[in-house]
């Protein structure tokens, strides 16, 4: 028997009660609030044969680019794979199916599919657009939820998350203006949002906005850090805003604190603790046994070919600890992934592994290798996943290596670049006076 959610969609093998828990935790997954999870495994025990309920707790195992989530959700499609459904149904499982393949970039044609057919489709909108971040495509960032925007008003349920998600999106395409508004909308209708509390706060880093930010993200982050599995992210947001000034204090206390107090092992957790510390590094803060600890977390994923971006995140809690031993096996599992079929193998050849032996050689004082290194990919960072604000670390990683290694020509151009983006940055400053123009000089 089929019955309707509140979308309108055909639910095979639901009960009213599991469809119930369904949309809790659809709700749930688009405020990274609670146990989405937890609320499937209860949909899923009084439905055993809920199609959708299967689709879900793959995608939700998938999406947090966790090695040991792709058996989780293989066992999951496998439970799928000889229930009856319908065509929506049998899209998401493909589309699923393909990511816990490896195909990042056909499971988001999938997706994309869906959505045409099934506007109101919030699983397959919220999967996609994750997609889209993962694999660096901002245009798609925009224009997947753009093409399902006539569908939508503040009447149904759910739409603070769409319009969240456009935010974003409008954002990493540099419509900063039209982003902060949708963002606001979002919080408007649904405060504990917390896409949209980091989507506005990614505008406020691009337009240098740091006092904005800082008020922006205290004002009300109760709403956005109370159980969300997004809080990390949204505290390594405001580290930025502090760094950028220069309070370092406050920077190391928010590290020590909520964003790696509590020694999280989830993947995205350690990549903005990784992410932060590479920053304080760059600049010459002592970090004592935070690297120690954080490259611990990190060891465990070593040996898991399945995502570029995390590897280079990894290499810099090795490099920052200084255990080469970790940094040559991953760099030995990077071989594998390049051998591989999957999208990771491009995601490694392209950004990933020269970004990683650029780390390297960073930490080995071989400023030579790092420019050699970073320069040509800098250029085409996106096509390993992340925002502008996470790649802003191989520019900053460039320039730093360029000022130390006497590189005066090339630091004094990349200095006039930032200048030109940044100039009321104060870490701009900084930059600005270690670098010496070579003509001056002369």
């Amino acid at each position: 028997m089929a019955h309707k959610d509140t979308w309108t969609r055909s639910a095979t093998g639901a009960s009213p009660k599991s469809l119930e828990l369904y949309e809790i935790a659809v709700h749930e997954l688009l405020l990274y609030r609670n146990d989405p999870l937890a609320t499937l495994d209860q949909a899923l025990a009084d439905s055993p044969s809920f199609v959708m309920g299967h689709a879900m707790k793959a995608w939700l195992h998938l999406l947090g680019t966790e090695p040991d989530g792709l058996e989780v959700a293989r066992g999951s499609l496998e439970a799928a794979a000889e229930l009856p459904a319908n065509m929506r149904e049998k899209a998401h499982l493909k589309a699923a199916g393909l990511l816990a393949d490896g195909k990042w970039h056909a499971a988001g044609r999938v997706l994309e599919d869906i959505v045409h057919d099934y506007p109101h489709d919030l699983l397959a909108l919220q999967s996609g657009h994750l997609v889209d971040f993962y694999t660096g495509n901002s245009r798609m960032l925009r224009d997947r939820i753009a093409r399902v925007m006539p569908f939508w008003d503040a009447q149904r349920p759910g739409y603070h998350a769409v319009l969240s998600m456009q935010a974003f999106g409008l954002e990493e395409t540099a419509d900063y203006g039209r982003a902060e508004a949708y963002g606001r909308r979002a919080i408007e209708l649904e405060r504990r949002d917390g896409w949209a509390q980091h989507a506005v706060a990614h505008v406020m880093e691009m337009q240098n906005r740091y006092e904005d930010g800082i008020s922006w993200m205290t004002r009300d982050s109760d709403a956005w850090s109370q159980d969300n599995f997004f809080a990390v992210h949204n505290w390594w947001h405001l580290a930025l805003f502090y760094l950028e000034q220069g309070d370092i204090d406050a920077v190391l206390a928010l590290y020590d604190g909520p964003i790696a107090g509590n020694g999280s092992q989830v993947v995205l957790d350690l990549v903005d603790a990784s992410a932060l510390l590479w920053r304080l590094h760059l600049r010459g803060v002592k970090l004592g046994e935070r690297w120690t600890a954080l490259a611990r977390l990190w060891q465990p994923l070593v040996t898991a070919p399945n995502y570029a971006f995390n590897d280079a995140h990894a290499a810099m809690a090795f490099v920052g600890a200084g255990r080469s031993d970790l940094m040559d096996s991953l760099l030995d599992t990077q071989i594998e992934a390049m051998e591989s079929d999957a999208d990771n193998a491009l995601f490694t050849r392209a950004v990933g592994r020269p970004l990683c032996l650029a780390l390297k050689a960073f930490g080995e004082g071989d400023y030579t290798s790092v420019l050699r290194l970073l320069r040509p990919v800098r250029n085409q960072a996106a096509r390993f996943g992340g925002s502008h604000a996470q790649r802003d670390i191989i520019d900053l990683t460039l320039i730093e290596a360029a000022l130390r290694g006497g590189e005066e020509p090339l630091a004094h151009a990349l200095v006039n670049e930032r200048t030109f983006l940044k100039p009321d940055s104060p870490l701009t400053a900084l930059f600005r006076q270690r670098s010496v123009d070579p003509r001056q000089a002369a």
